[in-house]
């Protein structure tokens, strides 16, 4: 029932992303890496860099682990794309194969995401923004063709946001029994007796710091308490993106 007006309204709003352009799997399944925590205005470019220098799995299986790291810098979680890269070393090798969850770091979302998007399967990627559109509509489609979860996800991401559900904007409004009574949980404020570490005070912060200056062949960065920097390049050493060795640290061959 939900699926006609969800996918009239897709066809008029949806945004125009350069990977709902492709049906290539190895683009997608680029995208979806980038996407994960990342948000898309910060993705779009970087990912059109991304497949302009590697645009094929065998290029990226065979592409020198530092300069995967490098081009990485930025987006967040510099382990997914050592995973990516294992992933396309896979997929060269032996293709394809069925159940996309046997690849390096492929969970069971970023699998149904690709196996929907590229392969043209029955499965919906169960993301975020997915699984609140599902929760709040009550929706239990027994068929998603991919269009579907396509316009699923860009209804939770543009409409029925956590934060600001804009019932009144929602195509599928007058079918949902949330429409108009969505409880909201309020933001965090200052002054509520919950202290909230800011990212700059983050371990994965002081990471990606390491790695940034490591790829630029700069100086490690300064004003981060020695004590905070050991354990981010411990964690790095341990999670195999950065090595040490008598000249000192970098990023991995």
């Amino acid at each position: 029932m939900l699926a006609e007006p969800l996918l009239e309204w897709y066809g008029r709003e949806a945004r125009d992303l350069p990977w709902r352009r492709t049906r290539d799997p190895y683009a997608i399944l680029v995208s979806e890496v980038m996407l994960q925590q990342t948000q898309v205005a910060r993705v779009v470019q970087r990912y059109l860099a991304w497949l302009e220098r590697w645009p094929t799995v065998a290029a990226l299986a065979v592409a020198p682990v530092a300069d995967v790291l490098a081009e990485w810098v930025g987006l967040g979680y510099n382990r997914r794309a050592l995973r990516l890269r294992e992933a396309c070393a896979v997929v060269a090798r032996d293709g394809w194969p069925d159940d996309l969850r046997g690849l390096p770091g492929i969970g069971p979302y970023t699998a149904a995401a690709v196996g929907a998007f590229a392969f043209g399967r029955d499965e919906l990627p169960v993301d975020t923004n997915v699984r609140r559109v599902l929760e709040r509509t009550g929706w239990s489609p027994a068929h998603t063709p991919p269009e579907v979860g396509q316009a699923m996800m860009e209804l939770g991401a543009i409409v029925c946001r956590a934060r600001e559900a804009a019932c009144d904007a929602c195509p599928v409004a007058g079918l949902c029994p949330s429409a108009g009574v969505v409880e909201v949980a309020p933001r965090g404020r200052a002054g509520d007796g919950v202290r909230r570490e800011r990212f700059e005070d983050s371990n994965r912060w002081v990471r990606g710091r390491v790695v940034e200056a490591l790829a630029a062949g700069t100086e490690l960065p300064e004003g981060i308490e020695l004590q905070r920097l050991e354990r981010a390049i411990e964690g790095l050493v341990r999670d195999g993106l950065v090595q040490r060795g008598a000249e000192g640290l970098r990023l991995p061959v």
